[in-house]
């Protein structure tokens, strides 16, 4: 497994990671969870995010992990517990923390990252403008008392997070639903601000939570009442390439988020053994070709933007509840 460098932080990453989403009960059962782990260890894959929103990920991850002896960084995030969680209250902030510990099963993390520091209404992070706040101070003193090495950004929006990516106070920045195939939004400004400053840059669902799966084809072609027609037109136009070079669309996608010199590791939502091989093996096959990333920066042209009404995380093979009428 290749190894990049997470930004200032120095640390030397396997290029496809492991996020701990679907590490969790709400992806397998726990033996399958453990063996997927155990796995990406094997393969080279040392570096594992997580987050305490992620159902008991936490906990999973923690008796998994448990006398393991390859080396590897593991990363979670500050938010969402306790309930009701208070991201001004600094004795919450650190119980947080604790939690997250207890449940991992260590007394310290390498990376804890801000969790949705950008997105508006989740979390009252910020005193002012200047995003200040109880929780750098909180960050500060875990870093002085060696809790925690590095501190980044879990971010899910691509312009949001900007100004407090240029505050300079963050070692990495995480983002996630936002730099895959079709969906470019972060590559305008979030990632040319996080290369400026050195931060690692980690890409979380460069699938787009399943989107990109080959599995949703026929729906897509079908049509589905949330889908734009232009996004439509798209996916199929994305289907066709595919299918012409021979490259699975997950393979083309974590090809692609990796073809960028910028980002630091992709993370896959692996949730088994199986999974875990397929992801590595594509990611073995190294960067896309130029003529490759040309056609799909074509594709890609064909709808550059989200569409208003399109879903932020794209309902396919589900059920999609439209909004009552009005």
């Amino acid at each position: 497994m290749k190894k990049r460098i997470l930004g200032r932080t120095g640390l030397a990453v396997s290029e496809l990671s492991l996020g701990g989403l679907f590490v969790s009960s709400h992806g397998a059962a726990f033996e399958q969870s453990k063996q997927a782990v155990h796995r990406a260890l094997e393969l080279g894959v040392n570096y594992i995010d997580t987050a305490p929103t992620y159902f008991d990920s936490e906990e999973v991850l923690g008796k998994a992990l448990a006398g393991a002896e390859t080396p590897f960084y593991l990363s979670t995030k500050i938010g969402g517990r306790l309930t009701p969680f208070l991201p001004q209250d600094p004795a919450c902030l650190r119980h947080s923390v604790e939690e997250s510990l207890k449940h991992l099963k260590r007394d310290r993390v390498d990376i804890l990252m801000v969790h949705e520091p950008d997105r508006p209404r989740m979390y009252d992070w910020w005193t002012d403008e200047e995003y200040n706040g109880p929780v750098l101070e909180v960050l500060d003193a875990l870093k002085k008392e060696g809790l925690v090495d590095y501190i980044g950004l879990g971010s899910t929006t691509a312009y949001h997070i900007e100004p407090i990516i240029r505050t300079g106070r963050f070692d990495i920045l995480l983002t996630a639903l936002n730099y895959s195939l079709l969906w470019r939004e972060a590559a305008h400004c979030a990632l040319p601000a996080a290369h400026e400053h050195n931060m690692g840059i980690v890409i979380g669902s460069p699938l787009q939570m399943g989107a990109l799966s080959p599995a949703h084809e026929e729906e897509v072609r079908k049509g589905v009442l949330w889908l734009s027609q232009p996004r439509q037109q798209q996916f199929c136009a994305l289907y066709d390439f595919a299918r012409e070079i021979g490259i699975s669309l997950p393979e083309l996608s974590l090809r692609f988020v990796l073809s960028d010199s910028r980002v630091s590791c992709a993370l896959m939502g692996a949730r088994s053994q199986a999974e875990v091989e397929e992801n590595a093996a594509a990611v073995a096959n190294g960067p896309l070709s130029g003529e490759v990333l040309a056609r799909l920066d074509e594709i890609a042209a064909m709808v550059p933007f989200r569409p208003c009404e399109e879903p932020f995380v794209l309902p396919l093979g589900r059920a999609y509840q439209l909004g009552p009428a009005r």
